[in-house]
């Protein structure tokens, strides 16, 4: 904030305006703290440029890289040395779902190991065997597309061979948007935004008036401490409808991802949401006196929920006994609450879990914010 700026809110606060300035009339500590919050936020491009640009473009560049399209032919190896190796090779390549490649046994091994390829195919004669002609599968069972390369090489061979099946089989494709990584990864990509914009935004904020000394001067106004801390929280709310709207907007008219439940729900839960890390911001910044100081406490707050709550990818996919602590977390709630209204038409009552927790973090982090609260 500009010395100027700085000045001008401490007039404000104490009263000390003349009459020309202030209009003949005194409005209460709290609007006037909020206004200069939101004036304060607004001549930072910057700040403005991280709350509303920078998840517009993470939308674009993760939609983009993991938008649906038709799956790529998985990559094959076949061992070279065989007599019957180039009709193998012509076998599963007649695959829509594979790719064959011949190669010697030494290439097809580093191959497999450096993840190259999905499968190595060994074509066994029958005098190898001892019995009938027949492969050898070589894969990692841990990686999802070598278990796909394997199911699909052996069916492409046992029909080169001659299987029947023994049941006919329909197909119907769905197309229908709302299961594409992209619908997914919105909710999260709002939640992540409120979060660095409600913590980051007021911490560094009220750390630096802190340093500066104008906390200081403001302790000595009428304004009370709770004025204060409550016009950060306040002054989260004025951005919070456009910070939401525009990531929507790009997002339907981009991606074509749409609201599925009610449009009220997702913006009250984007409000709660909001104030609660709001409150958590407010609660790191208490005592910190230097940026350095702030910054590290805000990173070990946030990186739990970076790393935990499901903002890129389900948290589903930590271990069970991580699960407890991961839905207690914050970014957990509101991603779940978030997903719920917008990907499966969830009600509000549906998320009355993840709202009570939320309401539960930016309550309590107000309340010992305001208890340990140091001006200087």
């Amino acid at each position: 904030m500009a010395e100027a700026d700085q000045n001008l809110l401490t007039d404000v606060v104490t009263g000390s305006l003349p009459e020309s300035k202030n209009l003949g009339k005194r409005t209460h500590p709290l609007v006037e703290l909020t206004l200069a919050r939101v004036r304060e936020f607004a001549r930072q491009p910057e700040a403005v440029f991280w709350v509303f640009g920078f998840p517009l473009l993470l939308a674009f560049a993760l939609g983009i890289a993991f938008r649906n399209t038709a799956p790529e032919r998985l990559p094959v190896a076949i061992e070279s040395g065989a007599a019957n190796t180039a009709e193998t090779a012509a076998a599963i390549s007649r695959s829509a779902d594979l790719q064959a490649v011949v190669m010697s046994p030494a290439e097809a091994a580093q191959s497999l190991r450096t993840g190259k390829v999905a499968l190595v195919v060994r074509s066994e004669t029958a005098a190898s065997r001892g019995f009938s002609p027949g492969f050898d599968y070589r894969f990692d069972p841990a990686r999802p597309e070598s278990r796909i390369a394997r199911l699909a090489v052996d069916d492409a061979l046992q029909r080169a061979a001659g299987r029947k099946d023994a049941a006919a089989v329909r197909e119907q494709t769905f197309t229908e948007p709302g299961a594409r990584y992209i619908d997914f990864l919105i909710p999260g990509l709002i939640g992540l935004n409120l979060m660095g914009s409600g913590m980051w935004g007021l911490g560094f904020v009220i750390v630096q008036a802190r340093t500066q000394k104008l906390l200081k001067r403001l302790a000595a106004t009428p304004m009370k401490r709770w004025h204060f801390l409550l016009s950060f929280m306040l002054s989260r709310l004025v951005f919070l409808i456009l910070e939401v709207a525009a990531i929507l907007a790009f997002a339907y008219f981009v991606f074509s991802v749409k609201i599925h439940g009610s449009l009220l729900s997702f913006m009250l839960i984007s409000l709660i949401g909001s104030l609660a890390f709001a409150g958590i911001g407010l609660l790191v910044a208490a005592r910190p006196r230097t940026i350095e100081g702030v910054s590290g406490l805000m990173n070990l707050a946030m990186l739990p929920m970076w790393l935990l709550s499901g903002s890129f990818f389900s948290a589903s996919r930590f271990p069970d006994f991580l699960q407890p602590l991961i839905k207690i977390l914050p970014l957990t709630a509101l991603n779940d609450a978030l997903r719920a209204v917008m990907n499966d038409g969830a009600s509000l009552g549906a998320s009355a879990t993840g709202i009570a927790i939320l309401s539960a973090w930016g309550l309590v982090s107000f309340v010992v914010a305001l208890k340990i609260f140091r001006w200087q």
